[in-house]
């Protein structure tokens, strides 16, 4: 653990995924699955509201893209499942009990590769989502007034529990990422945590370094990002130590995480299997898969993020760094091999794609000849950074490229340049006297430069000048 603790204290985390599953209805029933956004308890019908005497019935794409999913992370599927009731009381839980999977699941023992580290893969599992509480608070109603919202109550969901093979909570975030990426590239899932599509929570105990023993745990819930899920398990590690190491003892519990307050708080304690009286779902039919169903789904796996990495470093020359950013998302990485395809270099379309495109993805992608064409204008210094930007806003929005870089061009003429650099050094003495006594500040002279130009200046060029003028 990197924590300052008296112990030399070892983290031990397993994690358990729930993936709302890309499906157009629910597991059970017809009710679409595309309720975000709208009123409360409008995607319902009697099955996931759970009246008496209404009947479930399985839905086949949701039983697919398990499969598929259970494949694309190495496990063995089985021979023979079945569904089973999780019984429980909670408001969001209108029957009583979850249709969930225990002692048969539809796979087992598989694996991801995290950071060159093999992470054990226990079981994928499908069940039904239960429905949404809302605690609200206003002017007419008390914080302590809570409402049931049950659109979501039914939808396909995919669980996913790993071994606690986790050591840090850098990989307990690097875990998520990586098997974001890769549900998101078979299209099992939208993945989106702000959503709800993922839902990762983090199993997390220590105990000394050197040790076989496992430590009592405690499971984190209400984690909504990457980073949050990387700052809650560091900061229970960092909680569980100093409990141990005052002699008090872990309690085994679900705890929450307060983003405000940045640590995790008591939820209640932890139920064990037996708590929930499992028993098989008798309105459900077991199930059992022809090995050509198999092997058909198994043929239609496109290739997957780990495989697509390792071919863009090897292929194209690209750093392992790189190649990460660009499979995290596929269409990203497809846009990259397009426009290398179209005849621009490597290491700038993968720049400008991480740089430009990356921080903003929301679903819009320029077309592959157009930003080719950007690249390569850049490259050949037909337009500066900044022109690049305006450029691709442009083809952003649906312009072609002649048309997004129409009245575009960078200002490399040496002579037309070096007069808007001699009357920028003329009209700021100040400016020239502080590069003098500290040359490395000549940044604000280029900008300088760049504004007389109407930013149409090459940076380079202008900086070159510059640097000749004032080292004279």
């Amino acid at each position: 653990m990197s924590v300052d603790t008296k112990t030399d204290w070892e983290a031990v985390i397993g994690m358990e995924v729930h993936v709302q599953l890309a499906t157009r209805s629910k597991m059970f029933c017809g009710c679409s699955t595309d309720y975000l956004g709208q009123p409360p308890n409008t995607h319902t019908c009697p099955v996931c509201l759970g009246l008496p005497g209404s009947l479930p019935v399985i839905n086949r794409r949701a039983v697919e893209l398990l499969l598929t999913s259970a494949m694309a992370l190495n496990c063995e599927v089985q021979e023979f499942t079945k569904f089973d009731r999780k019984n429980y009381f909670y408001p969001d839980l209108p029957k009583g009990y979850q249709v969930s999977q225990y002692d048969l699941p539809m796979s087992r023992h598989g694996w991801i590769e995290v950071g060159g580290k093999r992470v054990r893969i226990t079981r994928v599992h499908l069940e039904e989502d239960t429905g949404k509480l809302v605690h609200a608070g206003d002017a007419l109603q008390s914080a302590e007034t809570s409402f049931v919202d049950l659109n979501r109550s039914g939808t396909p969901l995919m669980e996913i529990v790993s071994e606690p093979d986790l050591r840090s909570a850098t990989e307990a975030r690097d875990f998520a990422v990586e098997l974001r990426a890769l549900l998101r590239t078979i299209g099992a899932s939208e993945a989106d945590m702000e959503k709800g599509h993922l839902r990762a929570e983090a199993n997390v105990s220590i105990r000394p370094h050197g040790s076989d023993e496992l430590g009592v745990k405690t499971e984190l819930k209400n984690i909504n990002s990457f980073r949050a899920l990387q700052r809650a398990v560091d900061f229970e590690l960092r909680r569980q130590a100093e409990v141990l190491e005052s002699g008090g003892k872990v309690v085994q519990e679900t705890r929450g995480w307060s983003e405000p307050e940045q640590r995790t708080f008591s939820q209640r304690t932890k139920e064990f299997a037996q708590d929930y009286r499992y028993f098989p779902e008798p309105d459900l039919p077991p199930l059992s898969f022809e090995r050509a169903h198999l092997d058909a789904l198994a043929k239609e796996l496109p290739e997957l993020p780990a495989a697509r990495r390792a071919r863009l470093v090897a292929r194209h020359g690209l750093s392992a760094y790189d190649a990460a950013l660009l499979t995290a998302e596929a269409e990203l990485a497809t846009l990259f091999e397009q426009v290398v395809g179209h005849g621009a270099e490597a290491k700038p379309a993968a720049n400008w794609i991480i740089g430009e495109i990356l921080p903003a993805y929301s679903g819009s992608l320029p077309a592959a000849g157009g930003f080719a064409a950007l690249v390569k204008g850049i490259a050949a210094g037909t337009f500066n950074r900044e022109q690049g930007r305006t450029i691709l806003g442009r083809l952003l929005d649906g312009a072609g490229f002649e048309e997004a870089s129409a009245g575009l061009s960078q200002l490399s003429d040496q002579g037309e340049l070096a007069a808007i650099v001699d009357r920028v050094l003329v009209e700021n003495p100040k400016i020239v006297a502080d590069y003098r006594a500290n040359p490395s500040a000549i940044g604000p002279l280029v900008g300088l430069v760049m504004k007389a130009s109407g930013g149409t200046a090459n940076p380079g060029l202008a900086r070159e000048l510059l640097k000749d003028r004032l080292d004279r």
